[in-house]
């Protein structure tokens, strides 16, 4: 208004120093200004402020702040580093801050040490030729040391399980059973999934109930598709919102206003698919509601896999999302009958172990627990390898219990 009140007065040849200062003094700005506004006017035709270019980080900028713990001096260093143009270190806490504002979610620094160190974890284990598995030679060395037993004929009762399943972790040379939990489990689910319902897979620890779903939706119908959400660290309703719209993979940055996020997230799950959340129990009520209003959503078409121990007393806290569980399916404990078929389908190791020794194992240490039994077969497996003459007798076995109890 002022820049175009002058532009007439210039205009009409009546423009002088006094009405700069005066229109100066009521702008709050020095006289100087003035002149420059006038004279972007005169030759630009722009009666407003030039637009300033808005610093933006790219998504790889975003992921070395996120495997950084969100320490933007890190951040800074790397793109020193890349060479370029870079920001300031001021400038880039700004852009940050701005954006976490926006909505912008970066992940937990605990979390990100935690997967740090698991990946060194396992890289160390591969480079000592104890955790990954390469054709079965580590196993077959480790087995032409053990005694031979009386009976050495496959059981007939499990099946096994061709090819490794994401997201379970197994010792080298061990295979994946399915064992009658996994049957009632995969029966359960598949139910879910004809009905387009929910399904709650609860048990104690170390039973075996990730496993179980994940080999029960190895294979789906055509047409499905099989989403796994992680629970974020101290979930929010924010955190889980971002933690579905990254785990369906939709395209783009996350939305800055949640309504334009479950617009987004409603749009992708109107195909049929599976959402399995695991660690379930973990979710406070108000996160348990957001699920639930993504499988009440008229647009969506979703069947809701709830897993983990302690999962079911979790949605008791929320009783409209619990009367809509079809089906709440208990992993137990591997009973006293199934112990020799499972243990010895699933490794090796164990089939020249007696039925009496791997009973004893089982009452003595494991009580039917599926994750005892895999840290069993680790500590086993590699005890055989450091010690050349090492037996797997009771002995052995009892000193490895030990590694495996928790301290009283």
């Amino acid at each position: 208004m002022l820049v175009a009140r002058l532009l007439e007065l210039d205009a009409a040849g009546v423009l002088t120093s006094a009405h700069v200062r005066a229109g100066a003094q009521a702008g709050g700005v020095n006289v100087r200004t003035v002149w420059r506004w006038l004279e972007a006017a005169r030759t630009e035709g722009r009666m407003e402020r030039r637009p300033r270019a808005r610093l933006e980080l790219s998504e790889q900028a975003w992921q070395v702040l996120g495997q950084a713990g969100g320490n933007v001096a890190v951040l800074h260093r790397h793109l020193t580093a890349a060479g370029g143009q870079v920001p300031s270190l001021a400038s880039l806490y700004r852009v940050v801050h701005r954006d976490l504002q926006a909505g912008r979610v970066l992940p937990d620094r605990a979390v990100v040490r935690q997967d740090r160190e698991e990946r060194q974890t396992r890289q160390a284990l591969t480079d000592l030729a104890l955790a990954s598995p390469r054709q079965g030679d580590v196993v077959q060395k480790a087995a032409l040391r053990l005694p031979r037993s009386k009976s050495t004929a496959a059981p007939a009762v499990p099946v096994w399980e061709s090819g490794a399943v994401a997201g379970v972790a197994l010792p080298a040379g061990a295979q994946l059973v399915r064992t009658s939990s996994v049957r009632a489990v995969a029966e359960a689910v598949g139910q879910a999934m004809a009905a387009e319902g929910a399904v709650c897979v609860f048990g104690d620890p170390g039973r075996g109930k990730t496993a179980a779903v994940r080999m029960a939706l190895i294979e789906v119908p055509a047409g499905w598709k099989v989403t796994w959400v992680p629970v974020p660290v101290r979930p929010s309703v924010a955190g889980m919102r971002r933690a579905v719209f990254d785990a369906l993979a939709l395209p783009g940055r996350f939305p800055h206003t949640s309504a334009l996020a479950d617009a987004a997230v409603a749009a992708a799950l109107s195909e049929a698919r599976v959402i399995v959340i695991d660690e379930a129990q973990r979710l406070p009520v108000p996160c348990l509601e957001y699920l639930q209003s993504l499988w009440d959503h008229p647009g969506t078409r979703i069947t809701l896999v709830l897993c983990g121990a302690g999962t079911e007393r979790a949605l008791v806290r929320l009783p409209p999302l619990a009367s809509r569980i079809g089906a709440w399916q208990e992993v137990p404990r591997l009973a006293v009958t199934e112990v020799t078929a499972v243990v010895t389908s699933f490794h090796p190791l164990w089939r020249t172990v007696s039925a009496e020794d791997l009973a004893w194992i089982d009452q003595a240490s494991a009580h039917g627990t599926l994750r005892t039994w895999t840290a069993l077969t680790t500590h086993l497996q590699n005890a055989l390898l450091i010690a050349a003459d090492a037996v797997a007798d009771r002995a052995l076995l009892g000193r490895l219990f030990q590694r495996v109890a928790p301290p009283l």
